[in-house]
């Protein structure tokens, strides 16, 4: 079957180890079930897997790819939730969780085979392409808003970069939720269209607020660390899911204990969050953000555009 995958690891070329080409189908056994890859969604997790982080060479050759929705063995259209082992179903006793691409091949090909207790029925009112954006960066977006920040409706949240995929939930959620949503950016283009999105307010990256926030969104890391600290007000809340600018910003730990601010990390969710997503999106008819759908065969391109950041959502991909 034609797939893209990781062939090699290199951490400063990460593309370099990129290779698109024929891979062996998926064999079923008990209680997994193999799923013929509808659409599937790229997320920095696979660019991540490229540089080796949470992927060691003696993985090679992997299929990238964590979210699909697509069709059972049974017929059944659905959408896959990317954590193996999370409860146990389908692996070995004491088998550590995993996301897809770590142990286990991915979604970007034309079949997948995950525990059968992954599966979640896929929403009519969701197409594929739509559904398969959900679960890892929608998933995410979703567990650090609704069970992580401890906010409420009419509170404040700052979304730390307005373009990618995590931060463009973040604002469709956050305002179905009936927060505020403030963003920033380096790009006024990407400002723009989070306000489009529904975002009340764009500032620059950086920028001083006019006000103090309940909680901060932070994906970037390094770069607005100093800023997320700054713009939070006694005994908010920011929450971690990612840190795409590096990892390793200046604690600030004297404003963080003197106003009491909580430091939360967040990770990917749970099944059940997952489907509590799928039906929030087919409730209120919010959808994902997605940038570009591309064929299966033309991945390299949006692997560029993700490494680059010359996007606003998500990059599909069609098998």
């Amino acid at each position: 079957m034609f797939a893209a995958y990781a062939a090699r690891i290199d951490a400063d070329d990460p593309l370099s180890g990129l290779e698109l080409g024929e891979r062996p189908e998926p064999v079923a056994r008990p209680g997994w079930s193999v799923v013929t890859v509808k659409a599937a969604s790229l997320n920095h997790h696979d660019l991540w897997s490229l540089r080796g982080v949470g992927l060691p060479a003696g993985k090679l050759p992997m299929i990238l790819g964590c979210d699909a929705a697509g069709v059972d063995e049974h017929g059944n259209e659905v959408v896959l939730h990317s954590v193996v082992g999370q409860t146990g179903h389908g692996v070995d006793v004491g088998e550590p969780r995993s996301i897809l691409t770590e142990h286990y091949q991915g979604t970007f090909a034309q079949q997948v085979a995950v525990p059968t207790w992954n599966l979640l029925p896929k929403p009519a009112e969701l197409s594929f392409e739509q559904a398969a954006c959900l679960p890892t960066a929608w998933l995410t977006a979703y567990r650090m808003l609704f069970t992580n920040a401890g906010v409420k409706p009419g509170d404040t949240v700052l979304v730390q970069g307005a373009g990618g995929g995590v931060a463009t939930a973040l604002i469709v959620l956050g305002k179905a939720a009936g927060l505020r949503v403030w963003v920033t950016s380096r790009d006024e283009a990407k400002g723009a269209r989070a306000l489009e999105l529904g975002a009340d307010a764009a500032f620059a990256s950086g920028a001083r607020l006019p006000e103090r926030v309940d909680a901060v969104m932070e994906t970037v890391g390094a770069a607005t660390w100093s800023h997320s600290v700054k713009s939070l007000r006694p005994g908010g809340t920011i929450v971690i899911s990612g840190a795409t600018s590096g990892p390793n910003p200046p604690a600030e730990l004297t404003r963080i204990f003197f106003l009491e601010l909580k430091v939360v990390g967040s990770t990917m969710g749970t099944k059940e969050e997952l489907a509590g997503l799928l039906s929030f999106c087919a409730t209120t008819g919010i959808r994902p953000v997605i940038d570009t759908v591309l064929p299966l065969a033309e991945a390299r391109e949006g692997f560029a555009r993700m490494a680059k950041g010359d996007l606003f959502g998500k990059v599909v991909l069609n098998p």
